[in-house]
C-alpha cells in the first residue's frame, strides 16, 4: 500500500504505515511495530 499525506495522529510527520485495525495512516512515532498497529490501537484505544 502506498501512503501519501500526514500522520492522522500528530498531523505533522509523513505517514509511513497504515493500521490494519482502524485504517489510520500514521508516522513512525505513532506506529507500534510489535503490535503491527497504530499507537492508539496498540494501547487499546483504537
Amino acid at each position: 500500500m502506498s501512503l501519501t499525506g500526514l500522520c492522522q495522529v500528530c498531523e505533522a510527520a509523513t505517514a509511513t504505515h497504515a493500521c490494519d485495525r482502524c485504517g489510520r495512516a500514521v508516522c513512525d512515532d505513532h506506529w507500534d511495530e510489535t503490535a503491527r498497529a497504530c499507537s492508539g490501537c496498540a494501547a487499546g484505544r483504537g
